[in-house]
């Protein structure tokens, strides 16, 4: 019993939206809808992607890595969210806190850094095309979604070890749906200058760097469509670089302005419906984006199903 007793003081508390009870029903069901379709949407498009030889193409070789990062992503968080909002205690272990802790930040960190690996992709396609299975040789696209993989952990690791290393004061109140590092860091009863300098210094290498990058490339790839004089080719660019744009304005839009600035300046309740924006609503809309926009991927799953 005292073991328990002393157990149970190592977990946390997610508070999550447990101040409008009359809306965490409401917002189960959306989030359980949502994780539903996240699931069915990313794994038909890494089935797709793998299963038709048409596909077997750079471009769909990041998109399927895309929809596997989300499906690790929403997976990490969703399904302890909905064990909270559903049973009778909303808290969760130490480690799985710490689990929950650094995925997110790895998975969120890779795919900022898989989406500029994108950019540079579709810039090549549109700016180089005689030269472009030579510039994106398979070889080359591996060595770059391996890099945003461990660019990622390697973030997440510096991050989780700083993090977790702020004396609590017995705090075990985790006041958002999961272990995030603002959360996290407003529960520690000193600050840190250090953790500021390195989450700024990181918000730069992962956020603002490839959002520069990605932003470039779009400049570059606009000039190009511009002197396109094929109606065919011209709407063919815009579709596949009108998705990615797309995906990019989501994640990055909301994930900056939650990290970039200061953690005073954003109330905890906005906070957490942007947390839910990013980290739930993008990796639903994403396949959805994908396949809506892009008539490959349309004809494709037509070809594996008739």
């Amino acid at each position: 019993m005292d073991t328990n007793n002393r157990s149970s003081m190592t977990d946390f508390i997610l508070l999550g939206f447990s101040d409008w009870p009359q809306l965490e029903h409401i917002i189960s069901g959306t989030v359980f809808i949502f994780y539903i379709v996240t699931l069915v949407g990313n794994t038909t498009i890494i089935l797709v992607s793998n299963l038709d030889s048409q596909l077997h193409t750079p471009m769909y070789f990041f998109l399927s890595n895309l929809s596997f990062l989300d499906l690790c992503y929403a997976t990490s968080i969703i399904p302890q969210m909905l064990v909270n909002l559903w049973g009778p205690t909303k808290s969760i272990t130490y480690g799985g806190c710490v689990l929950q802790f650094f995925f997110a930040l790895d998975f969120g960190a890779t795919e900022c850094l898989l989406l500029a690996v994108m950019a540079y992709d579709r810039y090549a396609a549109v700016c180089q095309p005689l030269y472009y299975t030579i510039i994106m040789h398979p070889q080359l696209c591996q060595k770059m979604v391996l890099t945003a993989w461990l660019g990622g952990l390697g973030s997440a690791f510096i991050l989780c070890s700083l993090t977790l290393k702020l004396p609590r004061c017995g705090h075990r109140e985790v006041d958002n749906f999961f272990c995030e590092m603002p959360a996290l860091l407003k529960m520690a009863c000193v600050y840190s200058k250090v953790i500021e300098i390195v989450v700024f210094a990181l918000g730069v290498i992962f956020l603002l760097v490839p959002l520069s990058l990605i932003l470039i490339s779009y400049a570059i790839i606009t000039q190009a469509v511009v002197r396109i004089k094929s109606t065919a080719r011209w709407h063919k660019v815009l579709n596949t670089c009108g998705s990615h744009l797309t995906v990019v304005t989501l994640f990055y839009g909301t994930v900056i302005y939650m990290y970039m600035k200061p953690q005073n300046s954003t109330s905890q309740d906005e906070g957490k419906f942007l947390t839910l924006f990013y980290t739930i609503v993008t990796p639903t809309l994403n396949p959805l984006i994908y396949t809506l926009r892009n008539k490959d991927v349309k004809r494709a799953i037509k070809r594996i199903l008739y």
